[in-house]
């Protein structure tokens, strides 16, 4: 390590809140810490349950009191006025995006900037979800021209999202840190037929009612699809009542619910499949699907940008059209008829994703915006 860093970290949820970006932030400010930095963290406290300030796993965790919420967005003055006072006695200052106040604080962030831009927001329906977008991607063009650097997951996705004008030419590329976790035991497995393994939140982005249409198009009462994820607290509301809909009482498909971190490594090995069958551009990659990967399940992934990314770079698994069930069983069936090597999609993932390389690039970056002064 060549400089230790003061490092001040700003979202809006933060953990112990679960969603992709949330856990990004959670395991760079995590690994930069057992790096010897000091990390603190900024965010919104969406959760009152929540003590107002905590060190977790090290990193100091300050929650800011939140005034409105619009869907899974949190407004906060508050955390805009201790950011700008806390950026004043750091090296470095790092916002992730997308969040409403970003465009408040970066121009006055008094240390060097550096934004890491996960996602577009998705647009609520209606004039007035719209117009919430709209004031989302403003804010987040004025921290991207803010920033000395923007770090991306991928450059596909990068240059597919609205906002691209305004980070085009400052880009660095570093994927999620994604974890290889235990060998865990087939819990989840009932016989021998295909088995095919959903995780994350159940949310409307994820297409899940189309991957339940696609699996339902495999003619194998030994099939299985099981989908594991929270619906009971995630932010902006859940469509598990849909997914029950689209279940219709099929005894093959089994609704886990939220899963601890023993259960999720035995349901990647229960199932030989791991299905991202996401339908808009604001999923920007699927953490969830590389973690499968690493654990030697192929992926099935939608063609969109980002998401197609880890099963484009490692070639384990296929790419089907978002929001098309008979694809998804097209391509269900081609993984069954044809599984790709488990050991080389492993490694492949291991070699472009795993955690501590992801790691060593975000210092990397941070050691550098830091000495640079911007």
């Amino acid at each position: 390590m060549s400089r230790r860093l003061d490092v001040l970290l700003a979202l809006d949820y933060y953990a112990p809140y679960v969603s992709g970006l949330t856990n990004v932030a959670r395991d760079v400010a995590e690994g930069l810490v057992e790096r010897g930095h000091r990390v603190r963290v900024i965010a919104a406290w969406h959760d009152r349950r929540l003590p107002e300030r905590e060190v977790i796993a090290g990193v100091e965790v300050e929650r800011a009191p939140v005034l409105a919420r619009f869907g899974k967005a949190v407004v906060s003055p508050a955390l805009v006025r201790r950011v700008v006072a806390a950026a004043r006695g750091a090296s470095v200052t790092n916002l992730h995006l997308p969040m409403p106040e970003a465009g408040a604080i970066a121009p006055f962030v008094r240390s060097p900037l550096v934004v890491t831009y996960h996602c577009d927001v998705s647009p609520p329906p209606g004039a007035v979800g719209r117009l919430e977008s709209a004031g989302v991607d403003l804010s987040s063009r004025v921290a991207l021209r803010r920033a000395g650097s923007v770090v991306v997951t991928s450059d596909d996705y990068a240059r597919a999202s609205r906002v691209w004008p305004a980070m085009a030419g400052r880009t660095a590329v570093v994927p999620p840190p994604c974890h290889e976790r235990r060998p865990g035991e087939p819990r989840f497995r009932d016989g021998a037929g295909l088995h095919v393994g959903f995780l994350g939140r159940i949310v409307e982005e994820k297409g899940l009612q189309h991957l339940v249409r696609g699996f339902q198009l495999l003619d194998d009462p030994e099939a299985r699809l099981v989908i594991g994820g929270d619906f009971a607290e995630v932010a902006g509301g859940s469509v598990v009542d849909q997914v029950r809909r689209a279940v219709d009482g099929d005894p093959r498909i089994q609704l886990l619910g939220f899963l601890s971190e023993e259960q999720i490594a035995d349901l990647y090995a229960s199932i030989d499949v791991f299905a991202l069958p996401s339908v808009n551009a604001f999923e920007a990659f699927g953490i969830v699907q590389v973690e499968a990967m690493m654990a030697g399940v192929p992926a099935l992934a939608s063609d969109l940008p980002g998401v197609r990314v880890p099963v484009r770079e490692t070639g384990f698994g296929v790419v089907v059209p978002p929001r098309d069930p008979a694809a998804i069983a097209d391509g269900l069936r081609r993984l069954a008829a044809k599984p790709p090597d488990a050991e080389a999609g492993r490694r492949a993932a291991r070699e472009r994703y795993a955690a501590p390389t992801v790691i060593d690039a975000y210092e990397e970056l941070l050691v550098s915006a830091a000495a640079s002064g911007r």
